[in-house]
């Protein structure tokens, strides 16, 4: 966890106190001590939220004081001017002094709670009453001003530890997936609900919409899918992050190191790699719980310090709830710890429903903010994709800003008997499916409209970054980051075709400006290689699958491929063809049909091997080897052909042997090359059976 997330650690604690003040009216008396009830003649004063006011189990901290209060009461009716004393019970017994009520029967007593640590009891009786119903007493925790700061300590370590804990699982998640689960999200479909389903499974692995929308802005980039394809699988995405909220409100916290101790016996104990994979889930798993165990406990103390309870009772506006909630999911970047942060105190009873629907509305809006800001210095796709997101988010949010209480009532109802906990989880999960289903119908308008907003401009790449799809933001998600260079690797791999069909524009028809543009294009693929190597190199350095590490080396292989046909084009056939321009050399008509056959053939193997690696296609990577041996024969037939031109003493052919049997060479070391990334993938994935038996 990188030192810009500290401050972040910090602020949460005041999101939990803001979160909890609506609650306070329905949890009742929450400033009184177990065992206290309200007295005939002298009993505790209610404020307008039916809360306790009189300091009855409220912090105090050393060397302060404290009011206390009490309502003198006969029967139903406040007495004025009546004497009350107080006195301490413990840690010892003495009597502090006495107050009169007023005209409403009130009477207020500051209380000294001296220098030392602990708990404090005090004593209100009426002065010259011997009955039960006379006495009040109060029981007041004395803490060191330091307690506040070992409480952010036990906030932010439990939050620490349940990012990580949700880090480590859908890590062990998403190495348990690998590629099936990055062939299910980069499945081509025009069927919107299926492409919801995708990005809800998807997102419900990898515990991250921003991830998954990375993802979909490269393929938009790529081409692999339009923006409006994107839509329902954002949607979709939304749906999956509701996932640990559900989990959440089971309320595992009690069982959090059994299922650590779970995850380490199989971690550490199994010989088998699922095993263990599974003990990293399950470690990931109990891990979470146990940071959340943590928060609940490091904050039990704040329902009783007046302070911050006196700001909480300002807080029953759903706008001001709202904002609360985007401004913090937005600082710690994660609407699953805040909404999981929620949820416990729902668990715990601090937060009703109606209280919490603000707060979730608030962290769905918040959680647009990391989709923005990553999409700042990106591309118009990036930036579509992150105004879609947000759109969605921000009108489903004033969409039901207005039905608040409705829409607690409808929770209700679906949620029957549950707990509140249950209900803050079926909340948001039920916002986020109802906006899905909302916008689904309508996603090719809002994929116009947003084009509309956010039409295309002519972007130049940098001079030194020319990737435009690797993301160092998802390393620790290789599965996608792989995606990702596979999308990048394809870009480089049609620069280099779009090289090689510029050959004849040279050798045939004697376009001389062609030679700049190839050398160009081979300066950005030997950017391209450096960048995707150096990137596949750090996934490498992540904790990866084996399967993942072979893919890893797969593709560095395929890359290093596609960079060699481009230095042939550069270094080897564009000298040849300035030199053959410039003394004017012609290949025979014979030679020419040759040239060219040949040249189309190898056009085709390198568009082969872009559809084989692209589609996972094993039948097309068969073809391009068996393709391979035809070539072959074929280009030892034009070069004998040539020869019998030769000895036949054809002009032609004899001033233009030396180019025509160069180039005849250098177009079969690109077939070479090709077919080197067709055998490649065979040797990879025939035994695991992971690619497609279609050619498509």
């Amino acid at each position: 966890m990188s030192f810009r997330i500290i401050p972040k650690l910090i602020f949460i604690l005041a999101l939990m106190l803001l979160a909890t003040g609506p609650a306070l009216s329905e949890s009742g008396n929450s400033l009184v001590s177990s065992g206290d009830r309200p007295l005939v003649s002298l009993h505790h004063p209610m404020d307008e939220h039916s809360r306790r006011v009189s300091g009855d189990g409220q912090i105090v901290f050393v060397g302060n004081d404290i009011e206390l209060s009490a309502r003198v009461m006969g029967d139903g009716v406040a007495l004025p001017d009546r004497e009350v004393s107080f006195r301490t019970l413990s840690p010892e017994d003495r009597y502090l002094g006495s107050a009169r009520s007023d005209d409403k029967g009130l009477v207020r007593f500051r209380v000294p709670v001296g220098e030392t640590e602990g708990e404090v009891v005090v004593m209100a009786f009426l002065s010259g009453e011997n009955s039960h119903e006379s006495r009040l007493v109060y029981k007041l925790p004395v803490k060191r001003s330091s307690w506040i700061v070992f409480m952010l300590f036990g906030l932010a370590g439990g939050l620490g530890l349940f990012l990580f804990g949700m880090d480590m699982m859908s890590a062990s998640l998403q190495r348990g997936a690998g590629r099936r689960m990055r062939g299910i999200l980069s499945a081509l479909t025009r069927n919107r609900i299926l492409g919801m389903a995708v990005g809800a499974l998807v997102t419900m692995v990898i515990q991250s919409s921003s991830a998954t929308t990375v993802v979909l802005v490269s393929f938009v980039q790529a081409g692999l899918m339009s923006f409006a394809q994107t839509l329902g699988v954002i949607l979709g995405a939304d749906i999956g992050t509701t996932i640990t909220a559900q989990l959440i409100a089971f309320k595992l916290t009690d069982y959090a190191l059994l299922i650590v101790a779970l995850g380490f016996f199989f971690k550490y104990v199994s010989k088998r790699d699922r095993l263990r994979g599974l003990g990293d889930v399950l470690l990931g798993f109990g891990i979470l719980f146990f940071g959340l165990s943590v928060m609940a406990h490091s904050m039990e103390p704040l329902r009783s310090y007046k302070p911050f309870l006196d700001v909480l009772s300002e807080l029953g506006n759903p706008f001001l709830g709202i904002l609360v909630g985007a401004a913090f999911t937005a600082l710690i970047q994660s609407s699953s710890a805040f909404t999981g942060s929620i949820i416990v105190l729902a668990q715990q009873g601090f937060l009703g429903l109606e209280a919490g629907i603000p707060l979730i509305f608030g962290a769905n809006i918040g959680t647009c903010v990391t989709a923005g800001l990553a999409s700042l210095n990106a591309g118009r796709g990036a930036k579509r994709v992150a105004l879609a997101h947000t759109l969605f988010k921000v009108f489903g949010v004033l969409l039901m800003l207005a039905w608040i209480p409705q829409f607690t009532a409808l929770v209700q109802k679906i949620s029957g008997g549950a707990t509140i906990a249950r209900q803050v989880a079926n909340a948001h999960t039920v916002f986020n499916v109802g906006i899905a289903l909302l916008f689904l119908p309508f996603t090719q308008l809002i994929a116009k409209l947003i084009d509309r907003i956010l039409p295309d401009i002519v972007e130049t790449s940098s001079p030194k970054t020319r990737a435009r799809h690797l993301d160092s933001s998802i390393l620790n998600a290789p599965a996608l980051a792989l995606n990702l260079a596979k999308v990048e690797i394809l870009n480089m791999g049609e620069r280099v075709k779009c090289m090689a069909e510029r050959i004849p524009r040279i050798f045939f028809e004697r376009d001389l400006d062609v030679l700049d543009e190839i050398h160009q294009g081979e300066n950005v693929v030997d950017d391209l290689d450096a960048e995707i190597s150096e990137y596949l190199i750090d996934i490498g350095k992540q904790k990866i699958s084996e399967e993942q590490a072979e893919e890893v080396y797969l593709m560095m292989h395929v890359t290093k491929q596609y960079e060699h046909i481009a230095d042939i084009i550069d270094k080897d056939l564009r000298p040849l063809a300035r030199k053959m321009v410039s003394e004017g050399v012609e290949f025979s008509e014979s030679g020419l049909e040759e040239v060219r056959a040949f040249h189309i053939k190898m056009l085709k193997q390198i568009a082969r091997s872009l559809d084989a690696f692209r589609d996972g296609s094993l039948d097309t990577a068969r073809k391009i080897e068996s393709k391979h041996h035809r070539y072959q024969a074929m280009e030892w037939g034009y070069r004998q052909a040539h020869y019998m031109r030769v000895q036949k003493a054809v002009t032609e052919s004899v001033a233009s042997s030396e180019y025509h049997l160069d180039l005849m060479d250098a177009l079969r070391q690109i077939d070479n090359y090709s077919t080197n990334i067709a055998r490649a993938l065979v040797k990879t994935y025939e035994s695991t059976g992971s690619m497609s038996d279609s050619s498509g």
